[in-house]
This record gives structure tokens, C-alpha cells and sequence, in this order.
């Protein structure tokens, strides 16, 4: 926008060109509307003038790309339905409105400006604060991606509005939290990739879409997933307390296609639970137990189930971070290690462990891991919190993450854990990397 604005300064036939460009950005960049020079109310009639004057002198019916990105959304002020009504047209392919309000007050977005003829080539349509009326004669026949951010939409309205998706590839929800059941369709054949993130009144999740090969669900609770029993997915991510279990107790035998599985719980209340079957196709798994602090009676030995349920497996990441350990600690232990049995890896060739501490199961764990996997190339035990953005030196600041000392003595136990019990089993063809918090910046006391 700013390089066809100056172009049109230079040239008349430039400026003719500007008038005709087909996609347009309406954002606080691209209009050079500095927020910090300038007061909220100044902001928004400054913004809306722009946009007025840029579509008062645009041949509109070339538009197929149109962005508006506005956090000071202002329904008095700002002129949004009219710049709609303006620029969407039959040729209209790419549609973003992304608004953001103090009040929460919704945009009522005007579907039936879609509807008929001016819907017929849009293909991605990305909304954010707004609010679905139903409209009649709605067919989106070629949307293929569709992001609802913070909508205002119930059931029942997005079931009439998938009723008007034929190709749809790609579907995004989050923050919609009005949505109690959602539904995906048999019709829609073409859909390969779902993502529901943090509705927080949704409770169940239906999905006949008989193509779906990825699928990702965050939330703050257990949903109840209905699948259909012909889904073959490929890569399938849940988040939410408990799912580890719930995994492996209802979802496994329509996982048995899946290669990169992910599962991330805040809190696991029972043990992972012994696998009647076989994720047969895994390759890729990801356990992300990272917690303020777990559940102490928790075994971590218990995810061996769920490691010799999957015999294709060749990467495995286990986040085990506490900020605070509650768990029995191995040092000082004078027990024995405990021998687990389990399933012989063969194709397991890389294993990381965030988040190591002297917790005795997770050094049983790892011990059992190194063990039992005669194709293990690589082993990372990380005793940091493991994100690079917390280390001097790959964050902007050159400082690190200041952590509590009770997160820095448990560090000084796992590397002990690791020095005493781990290395020493760690056979010569593994490579084995030990991740500890920068001597520079954090005071480490050596244990022995």
C-alpha cells in the first residue's frame, strides 16, 4: 500500500494503476498510523478517514484481497459496513475482518453481503469480534479456509453455516465461546485440517469429515470426541488435563493410522492406563506433562504402556517440568532402581526428556528407555525449563530467565541423577546431551 501510494505521487498512469490494485491492507502499518503519537479517539478518525478516501477513489470492482486489521474497532466511528458493502463484490477471492473493542461488543458481520453472486469465488475468509445473523441464500461453494477468532456463534448457527461449505480444506476456531457441540459433516469431503482452541463452553466434538488428517484441540477441560469410523489421521494433537489417559482409553482404535501424536496435560490424576492395542503407524510422539507441580502419587513409569503400544516409533519428547518437585527424589534413595517390562525398541532413534529432575520414576524412566532401545542414536536430557526465549543466548534481552532457587537446587539434584544413574548405562553409540541453566547467570551448587 505505501510503495503503490508513493508510486502515485510520481505518475498519472501510476496512480490509475494504484486505483485498480487488487489487494488491499488496511492496518495501523500499512496507513502509517503511529499509536504512540497519537490519543485512541485520534487513532480511529485517523484510520477511518484512510480507509474512506482509499475506497472512495478505488475501482472497487478489482478488489479480490481485502484486510482490515483494527484493535480500536469503534462501531460510532468507524465505517465498516460501508467499506464492505464497497468492496466486496463477485470477484471478491480473500477476506479478512480482524477487529479487536475494550466493550466486547461484537461486529455484526454482514453475511448477506456473501451471499449469492458476491460469495461464489471467495476462498479464505478470516473473522475476529464479530457476530453470525444467519442469512438465506449463503453458498460459499469455493471456501477452502475459513478462521473464526472470537466469534460470536452458537451451535446451531455453525451447523447452518458448514451446511453451505462444499470446499473447504482448512478450518480454525478459537475463543468462540458459545459453541456447546460442534459438527463436522460427512459432506465435507475436502476438509484435512481442524483446529478448535479455547471455546471455552464446547463439550462435544463430532467429526464425519471423512478425510480429516489433522486434527488439534486445546481447551481447559475434557470434551467428549466423537469419531467416525473411517478417519485415518495422520497427526492429532489434544491439550487439556487428563488427556493422556483419555488417549489411550477411548481414542485409540481410531488413532491406529496416525503418525505424530501429541498430548499435553496439566494434570493426570490416574496413571497412563495399559493399551489394549497397537498405534501401530506412530512415528512421532509428543508428552507434555509440564505443570506448576504434579501430582506426586503420578508414576511416571507408567507411559512405558503407551511407548511399547507404538513399535514404528523412531522420535519421542517427554516434557516432565515441575516448578516445583513434589516427587520422591532418587537422591539419597538408597533403594534399587525398579526393573520395568516392556516392549524392545528397534526404531526409536531419538528421545528427549524437558524438564529432568531426580524424580525416582522419571530416572527409572529414562534408564528403562535407554535399556530397552537397541536403535537409540541420541538422548537429551534438558534440566531447564526448556524454552530457548528463558536462555541469554537466544533471547533479546542477554539475560536469562531468573529462576526460583528451589527450581536451581532441584537442577543441581537431576544433574546428579544423570551423573549417577544415567550415564553410566548410556551406551557409546548414543550421543548424549546433558542441557543445564548458564553458569553465568545462575549460581549452580555442585552436589555429590
Amino acid at each position: 500500500m505505501q510503495d503503490a501510494a508513493r508510486a502515485a505521487c510520481v505518475s498519472h498512469a501510476f496512480k490509475r494503476s494504484w486505483r485498480c490494485y487488487p489487494n488491499l491492507a488496511f492496518n495501523m502499518k500499512a496507513l502509517g498510523v503511529d499509536e504512540r503519537s497519537c490519543g485512541e479517539d485520534e487513532i480511529v478518525t485517523n484510520f477511518t478517514s484512510k480507509v474512506d478516501n482509499i475506497l472512495k477513489n478505488h475501482s472497487c470492482i478489482a478488489i479480490k484481497k481485502l484486510e482490515i486489521v483494527f484493535r480500536y474497532y469503534d462501531d460510532k466511528v468507524c465505517n465498516l459496513d460501508s467499506w464492505l458493502q464497497t468492496a466486496i463484490t463477485p470477484g471478491i477471492e480473500e477476506l479478512t475482518v480482524q477487529l479487536s473493542t475494550k466493550s466486547r461488543k461484537y461486529y455484526n458481520f454482514p453475511w448477506s453481503l456473501l451471499a449469492n453472486e458476491n460469495g461464489k469465488l471467495i476462498q479464505y475468509l478470516k473473522l475476529s469480534c464479530c457476530a453470525f445473523s444467519p442469512t438465506v441464500g449463503l453458498c460459499l461453494k469455493s471456501l477452502s479456509r475459513l478462521e473464526l477468532f472470537d466469534v460470536n456463534i452458537t451451535r446451531d448457527q455453525m451447523g447452518s453455516l458448514l451446511h453451505n461449505f462444499f470446499a473447504l480444506q482448512r478450518m480454525q476456531l478459537k475463543n468462540c465461546d458459545n459453541i456447546t457441540c460442534l459438527k463436522m459433516p460427512f459432506h465435507l469431503q475436502h476438509l484435512k485440517y481442524l483446529e478448535v482452541f479455547h471455546c471455552s463452553s464446547l463439550k462435544v466434538i463430532e467429526i464425519e469429515a471423512p478425510n480429516l488428517s489433522n486434527f488439534q484441540f486445546m481447551g481447559l477441560r475434557q470434551v467428549q470426541l466423537s469419531l467416525g469410523v473411517a478417519l485415518q489421521f495422520k497427526k492429532f494433537d489434544m491439550s487439556f488435563p487428563g488427556v493422556v489417559s483419555y488417549a489411550c482409553t477411548n481414542l485409540l482404535s481410531n488413532l491406529q493410522y496416525v503418525e505424530a501424536l501429541s498430548l499435553c496435560s496439566r494434570r493426570e490424576i490416574i496413571d497412563t492406563p495399559v493399551l489394549p492395542s497397537k498405534f501401530l503407524h506412530l512415528k512421532h510422539l509428543s508428552v507434555d506433562l509440564n505443570a506448576m507441580t504434579f501430582s506426586p502419587t503420578y508414576d511416571y513409569c507408567s507411559l512405558i504402556s503407551l511407548f511399547d503400544a507404538s513399535p514404528s516409533l523412531e522420535t519421542l519428547v517427554l516434557n516432565v517440568l515441575q516448578r516445583k518437585m513434589l516427587h520422591e527424589s532418587i537422591v539419597g534413595d538408597t533403594s534399587n532402581l525398579r526393573q520395568m517390562p516392556g516392549h524392545r525398541h528397534d526404531r526409536l532413534k531419538t528421545v528427549k526428556i524437558i524438564g529432568f529432575s531426580s524424580a525416582k520414576s522419571v530416572v527409572e524412566l529414562t534408564c528403562h528407555i535407554i535399556e530397552n532401545t537397541a536403535s537409540l542414536q541420541c538422548l537429551t536430557l534438558d534440566t531447564t525449563t526448556g524454552h530457548p526465549w528463558h536462555s541469554c543466548l537466544t533471547n533479546y534481552s542477554g539475560k536469562c530467565l531468573v529462576l526460583h532457587v528451589d527450581f536451581l537446587v532441584e537442577v543441581g539434584k537431576g544433574l546428579l541423577a544423570i551423573k549417577t544413574y544415567v550415564e553410566p548405562k548410556v551406551p557409546s553409540r548414543v550421543k548424549l546431551n546433558v542441557v543445564e541453566p548458564c553458569r553465568r547467570c545462575h549460581d549452580l551448587e555442585p552436589l555429590s
